[in-house]
């Protein structure tokens, strides 16, 4: 018997009720007994930075209240997307204990920039993965993927998928940090990015895109689809987020650079931007954060920040702290090793002042 899945489809939602949404498909999966929901449709004109960036840091706030442009954060890692009508955003639940899932973040990424490979194939376009979490066509990004497995044994999907964008604009309403741009040698976003009507010359209806999108997870997983709504549980589940979560400022500026840190280091690395944010107190470390655009949990980021605080700054101990806390993929793509190094920066940039 064919297995089934729900579909829903939105239009034009604002960030507080798309995000709400896509937070409570996973909740319902795993929760409420709900097969995988794969949720397609658009923002209004946004952005939305990953879970643990500096808002601040990453857009020019009053830019955007200036344009009437919505900013929110979602509850999956990465870093800022820029969205509205011509980008289509997809959110995907499956549980893990489905033959085809996994926890392994880059094997789950390979996957289902597989499935939008393979739809972008139908029109013309051929697509890669780049780890961490683009899909390229020749280099340029048209689609930036990002995930979360904070719910239980659920393993969510986020993507954003470029049918048409807006340069200028992503330009005005980002503050962009050099080292992310560094090891790409570009001078604009223009160069380093690609939509649907750039690589085909066509103005695809985002309504046509969904429905390839959809045909191709059917395909890739022998799925049947059923077109669903929001249950009542889901809709009061909704609500809940938007009036708790992403309807509050409390939310939407949680994560914040602290403005008196003793020193802060920041690194690229395979698994994204780093920022650690460090106060010493004699040899041992008093507070230490750590923020960018990785793909983690908010519980392994506070045991690992919980697990340093008060212990020696000294290299061995760190990285010794670092081996037990942190499993294999705690963040993704970035090894125990490498995050000891960024706090040791911090803490030789705290001597050197």
């Amino acid at each position: 018997m064919l297995e089934v899945w729900r579909y829903i489809s939105s239009k034009d939602l604002n960030t507080p009720h798309g995000l709400s949404i896509d937070e409570t498909i996973a909740h319902s999966v795993a929760y409420n007994n709900s097969p995988p929901i794969l949720h397609l449709y658009n923002f209004l004109p946004s952005v939305i930075v990953g879970r643990y960036q500096d808002i601040e840091t990453a857009i020019d706030i009053k830019q955007c209240e200036k344009l009437g442009i919505e900013y929110n954060r979602r509850h999956t890692g990465g870093g800022t997307v820029l969205m509205g009508p011509s980008q289509l955003a997809l959110g995907f639940a499956i549980p893990l204990k489905h033959p085809k899932a996994s926890r392994n973040i880059r094997q789950m990424f390979e996957l289902l920039a597989g499935v939008i490979s393979n739809g972008l194939k139908e029109i013309g376009i051929e697509s890669v993965f780049r780890p961490k979490n683009d899909l390229e066509v020749k280099g340029k990004k048209i689609a930036g993927l990002s995930a979360s497995l904070e719910e239980r044994d659920v393993f969510f999907f986020h993507t954003s998928l470029l049918v048409d964008f807006d340069v200028e604009l992503m330009i005005k309403i980002l503050n962009t940090p050099r080292e992310k741009l560094a090891d790409k040698a570009i001078s604009c976003f223009s160069q380093r990015m690609t939509t649907i009507k750039a690589e085909t010359g066509e103005q695809f209806p985002l309504s046509k895109i969904m429905e390839i999108i959809k045909s191709n997870f059917s395909k890739s997983f022998g799925v049947g689809f059923v077109d669903s709504d929001l249950s009542e549980w889901e809709e009061e589940k909704v609500k809940e987020l938007i009036k708790n979560r992403y309807g509050l400022k409390d939310w939407i500026f949680s994560t914040k650079h602290p403005q008196n840190a003793t020193s802060h280091a920041r690194k690229k690395t395979p698994g994204g931007m780093l920022d650690v944010y460090l106060t010493l107190a004699g040899g041992s470390i008093e507070s230490i954060l750590i923020t960018g655009d990785f793909f983690s949990t908010s519980e392994t980021i506070n045991k690992i920040e919980s697990a340093l605080k008060w212990t020696s700054a000294d290299r061995a101990n760190i990285e010794n702290i670092l081996n037990k806390v942190m499993g294999d993929e705690a963040i993704y793509n970035i090894t125990p090793s490498e995050l000891a190094d960024i706090i040791v920066m911090a803490k030789n940039l705290t001597f050197h002042k």
